[in-house]
């Protein structure tokens, strides 16, 4: 048999089966099941149709070449090339976080591996389910020195969840599908299978397991039943209670499960960055974001509380604050998939190892169980409490000003869309923004670099989530220090018609280093004013989008209603806001949560 057959489902059995129609089907179906010997470029195609694979970013090299051409030769993985391979893994990223689907990209050996290196470290650090193919030299010539080798396998080593390097074919596909196993199961991480250019050459039988059993790698689904139990016990007594939920809620489909059970208890709720939309930004139990750039209710709401449910969550130093300040008077409950992250930072009192969604719902049936519910009473005067806490309206910022705030815009782009928008964004002043006042009711929805903080990635993620999503509105937000990081990639969104819109929110400066620099350093400004940038309009109009550039406050609305009305096309919208203008409320560094900078 033909190999092509298997690898172009669009090839058609002819005359030698002797049949027909349906028996011609099944027929084929029979042979495809049998041993066929396929090249290791044919196997890796093979694979990725049999994962469910449609879209892989990258960006051709010497090394991968016959895998390129194996994607050549078939017509439902789509490749996507992209103009950098750092843009690959964002843009798989970008996927990734917004279809709750692997993302998966392709790059060559040498600098094709090292240029992809930051994307793979902001996926660990995001826990984003990635699989990264990274070419490599031919299995002779490893540790030679040759021409484009580096060591993908130790570089990569300390940010991934787990790295292979193939050097047998006939390892090829079970490799491959442990490397999309693990990926997605337990805590999801990035996994790379680096392959070298012979491997990719040679011949193998294909055999693709339908499922896969590690014996060194079992994670935990269901959480403790005692420890359900405790947590409900704590739950109940509890008079000051915060939940506090992250990404995990997210990338575990939680948000559900998390929404019956917060109000269930009554209890109110904050989000860290990454966990924004896990619950509905426009619910009253909902009081912020908390952390750095945290609401002043939430912040208040955590330092004071007498327990903390913490859900997906890992209590970074953006969250804490001072680690001796933080929730003096809390005891804690942490449910999280990675037993690595409970009690690595705050000391927990009851600890649920688990996926979030089973756990959720078993927390809910106890409960349920129990017919109780919390103190009514000690609860109303903590809703009291927070009420107080809200009614300083700490995102309230000045909107008489002859200069365009950057608020101004977020809260009109969530207006003009209706809330519904998927947003990436990039890092900085914008981004925080972005989080404070867009106000995200569904997951999945806000996309951004959190544990990383990576420049550039706003771009790129932005046509992972528009692959992912071809109908859907897809908004970048992004400063004009970031989007000059990936800012090829618009030759990416030009060659597959992509119609994001860019709102570049302009302040002239890389602002979150100024706004530090005006805090902490007495205002000398070093190398945080950019006072080189090009014609964002020209520039955006030079790749064949529409550019606008918006200087008056009144124009913000009708600017925005007119790019989204444009569907087909990428408009580049470049804001030019008010250079001054500072994200609050703010918790210094080495302060306490109850110890912000207000405006």
């Amino acid at each position: 048999m033909d190999s092509r057959c298997i690898i172009d489902s669009s090839c058609v059995l002819q005359n030698e089966s002797g049949l027909s129609g349906k028996s011609v089907k099944k027929y084929y179906l029979v042979l495809e099941k049998m041993s066929v010997e396929l090249t290791g470029a044919e196997i890796f195609v093979q694979c990725l149709k049999d994962e469910g694979v449609k879209h892989i970013f990258g960006y051709p090299g010497g090394a991968v070449l016959h895998i390129y051409d194996a994607l050549y030769q078939q017509k439902v993985v789509n490749h996507i090339l992209v103009r950098h391979e750092q843009g690959a893994v964002h843009a798989a990223e970008g996927y990734a976080k917004s279809s709750q689907k692997p993302g998966v990209a392709l790059v060559t050996s040498g600098p094709g591996a090292t240029n992809a290196i930051t994307g793979i470290a902001d996926a660990y650090m995001d826990s984003v389910p990635l699989v990264v193919f990274t070419g490599q030299v031919p299995t002779s010539l490893i540790g030679n020195d040759a021409f484009q080798e580096v060591d993908t396998v130790g570089i990569t080593r300390p940010c991934v969840k787990h790295n292979f390097l193939v050097k047998d074919v006939n390892d090829l596909a079970l490799t491959i599908k442990k490397a999309f196993y693990i990926a997605t199961s337990g805590r999801p991480g990035p996994v790379v299978v680096d392959i070298p250019k012979d491997v990719t050459a040679e011949k193998a039988e294909y055999h693709y397991p339908e499922s896969i059993e590690m014996r060194s790698y079992k994670p935990t689904s269901d959480g403790n039943s005692r420890q359900i139990k405790k947590a409900i016990d704590f739950m109940l007594a509890a008079k000051q209670p915060m939940v506090y939920s992250g990404g995990g809620v997210i990338l575990g489909g939680g948000a559900e499960a998390l929404n019956e059970l917060v109000h269930e208890l009554n209890f109110p709720i904050t989000n860290t960055l990454m966990g924004l939309g896990g619950f509905p930004s426009s619910d009253r139990q909902f009081v912020g974001m908390l952390g750095m750039h945290g609401t002043y209710e939430a912040n208040m709401g955590m330092h004071h509380s007498d327990l903390v449910i913490a859900i997906g969550a890992r209590f970074d130093d953006r969250v804490t604050g001072n680690i001796e300040k933080f929730c003096p008077d809390a005891k804690v409950i942490h449910l999280d998939v990675d037993p690595a992250s409970i009690s690595k930072n705050v000391s927990v009192d009851v600890p649920i190892v688990g996926q979030v969604e089973p756990v959720l719902r078993a927390l809910l049936a106890e409960l349920r169980l129990r017919k109780q519910k919390p103190d009514q009473d000690a609860l109303k005067k903590w809703w009291t409490q927070i009420e107080e806490w809200r009614s300083r309206d700490c995102l309230k910022f000045d909107q008489g000003s002859d200069k365009i705030k950057p608020q101004d815009v977020i809260q009109k782009l969530h207006q003009v869309t209706n809330g519904n928008a998927f947003v990436t964004s990039d890092v900085g002043q914008h981004q925080m923004w972005a989080a404070q006042y867009y106000g995200f009711d569904k997951p999945n929805r806000w996309v951004n670099s959190g544990g990383l903080g990576t420049m550039g990635f706003g771009l790129p993620a932005a046509m992972g989530v528009q692959m992912a999503n071809p109908e859907a509105e897809v908004a970048c937000i992004t400063g004009e220090g970031s989007i000059q990081m990936c800012i090829q990639e618009l030759a990416t969104c030009l060659q597959y018609q992509l119609p994001l819109k860019i709102i570049l929110l302009n302040n002239g400066y890389l602002g979150m280093v100024r706004q530090w620099q005006e805090f902490f350093y007495d205002g000398r400004y070093a190398m945080s004013y950019v006072d080189s940038l090009p014609d964002f309009v020209k520039l955006a109009e030079s790749y064949g989008h529409v550019g606008m550039k918006i200087e008056q406050p009144g124009d913000v609305e009708q600017a925005l209603k007119d790019a989204f009305a444009m569907k087909d096309k990428l408009v580049f919208m470049n804001f030019i806001t008010d250079p001054e203008e500072n994200v609050y409320p703010m918790v210094p560094a080495g302060a306490g949560q109850n110890e912000m900078i207000l405006v």
